[in-house]
């Protein structure tokens, strides 16, 4: 007899929980009485996010983008054949573009004769 009544009493506990909770509808404010631990919006036992027209909205724009991509993407421009090498002589002309600025940049050539060429001064010519 005693079970059935504090079960009883339980219920109806449970009872006004729910009645003061009903307003908000979330479950675990009735769980846990003082509220939710932690944040509400992050964690394993977070609060789930409502799911508005705007978001549908934005899901069936980022979709049907996605579709155009995949499309435009499975038909080529040129093929493989075409592809191969059509880039080289630009390659070519950017490469030596490049390597004519380093050249640039680079010191000229200092010869031991230059260096030297103060020494000649006594030298005589011999007939």
């Amino acid at each position: 007899m005693n079970i059935g009544a504090t079960g009883e009493k339980v219920w109806h506990i449970e009872v006004k929980i729910l009645k003061k909770v009903r307003s908000s509808m979330f479950l675990t404010l009735a769980l846990f009485r003082k509220g939710i631990p932690g944040k509400q919006w992050i964690g394993k036992h977070r609060r789930p996010r409502a799911v508005t027209w705007q978001m549908k909205r934005n899901m069936l724009h980022k979709l049907e983008r996605e579709a155009e991509n995949e499309y435009w993407i499975s038909r080529p421009y040129i093929n493989q054949e075409q592809e191969y090498g059509h880039a080289a002589v630009r390659r070519q002309h950017t490469w030596m573009k490049i390597k004519a600025e380093r050249q640039a940049k680079f010191p000229e050539h200092k010869y031991i004769s230059d260096h030297l060429h103060h020494l000649n001064i006594t030298k005589r010519w011999s007939s």
